[in-house]
């Protein structure tokens, strides 16, 4: 399309969150104004794209991703800068606009060197790249019955002096952090990390409804992956999950590879929660990008599978495939809206982390075009304007 992108009108245009057609106008290479098709007036002066009845959204946010093209976050090291740099290539062209990457229970040291070098990547936007928003950590405050894949012996108790040490110099490179509330029911490490702008999540967990409650009334706002590392749902216990589900302020992440939740489920939740509360989430590990077949993790190995991860035990401990699958298996199971399933991905998580979504003023080179093929229930993307400038990358 060359450069008329800077300056053009979309039209015919499907918005997550606007009923009907909509009419995109594009100034100096960013949103101007939109508006209802209907409501419009059509300006002669720019060049029209007409998208079909075609969807449009920002790009995706992953909000729990652990590695990508081989490199764990957690190994992080000084010489891992052209890693990263590759990763945040590979996760642009699949779709992705922005990710928090995420460091799993691991040693104290380990936290620091990663921390340390993810805190010189967090500034910097370069056309073509996944912009780094910042660090989840996902531990090491964990309760050990529910650690899943994380290894007991990097476990820590739940205290101010404990998330002080794991965090050290690098706590502003925070921006959210997995911990079980029942460590430490006071709530005191709750509020220190909310005063410090740190979105606090739950998981790991086997807290009940009520602790649950308590921790999002001391501020907790998130869950992580809902329903894996936490008690199910259940009739006289319902757990953390559904006090998540029902509280007005709290958003649940979730993974929707047919494999840690089964789509029966999902579906249930989506029903639970049909306006706001829920974002996809990819947990993808180190092998995204790469075949199916044995990688080192921490001290141990997993053997990938058609996309899934687990230890040799069985252990489920995550997934190879990119955030967008998620969206494209919503669809294919028939489990929500395409509006829905694409703004679970791209504004949902914005709003999650209190990001801007689709309106004026988001640059317009990442915009995503969707294209819904209604007889096979399948849902296709591509970046709307693609960078000539930015070469393919090749796993």
């Amino acid at each position: 399309m060359g450069a008329s992108w800077m300056q053009c009108q979309l039209e015919n245009v499907r918005i997550p969150g606007c009923s009907g057609l909509q009419q995109v106008s594009i100034q100096e290479g960013a949103i101007h104004t939109i508006q209802s098709m209907d409501a419009s007036v059509l300006s002669s002066t720019q060049p029209r794209i007409d998208l079909g009845g075609d969807w449009l959204s920002l790009g995706g946010i992953d909000l729990q991703i652990n590695g990508a093209l081989g490199l764990a976050f957690p190994d992080l090291s000084a010489t891992d800068h052209s890693k990263l740099h590759d990763i945040r290539q590979f996760l642009w062209q699949q779709g992705v606009d922005g990710f928090l990457p995420t460091l799993v229970t691991t040693s104290v040291e380990k936290f620091q060197q990663a921390l340390a070098v993810l805190s010189t990547q967090t500034l910097q936007v370069e056309r073509g790249q996944a912009q780094i928003l910042g660090v989840h950590l996902e531990g090491p405050c964990l309760n050990a019955v529910k650690r899943g894949a994380h290894p007991q012996e990097y476990l820590q108790t739940l205290s101010i002096k404990n998330l002080q040490a794991v965090m050290g110099s690098y706590r502003d490179v925070v921006k959210v952090i997995t911990l079980a509330p029942e460590l430490e029911p006071s709530g005191e490490a709750v509020a220190w990390l909310r005063s410090h702008d740190i979105t606090v999540s739950l998981g790991h967990s086997l807290a009940t409804a009520t602790e649950a409650d308590a921790a999002f009334n001391q501020g907790a706002t998130m869950v992580t992956h809902a329903f894996n590392a936490m008690p199910s749902l259940h009739h006289r216990q319902p757990g953390l999950l559904a006090a998540a589900l029902m509280h007005p302020q709290v958003w649940c992440g979730f993974i929707a590879d047919g494999q840690h939740v089964d789509p029966l489920m999902l579906k249930l939740i989506l029903k639970a929660s049909p306006r706001q509360g829920l974002f996809l989430v990819s947990d993808a590990l180190s092998p995204l990008g790469l075949p199916d077949g044995v990688y080192p993790w921490d001290s141990r190995q997993i053997q990938v599978t058609a996309g899934t991860a687990r230890l040799p035990d069985g252990t489920l401990s995550g997934t190879t495939l990119p955030l967008l699958n998620g969206v494209q298996n919503l669809i294919r199971w028939g489990l929500c809206s395409v509006g829905r399933a694409i703004a679970l991905a791209t504004e949902a998580p914005r709003q999650a982390l209190g990001l801007s979504g689709l309106g004026p003023g988001q640059p317009a080179h990442g915009l995503l075009r969707w294209h819904h093929h209604a007889q096979t229930k399948t849902l296709t993307w591509q970046r709307l304007f693609p960078s000539d400038d930015v070469p393919s990358f090749e796993a």
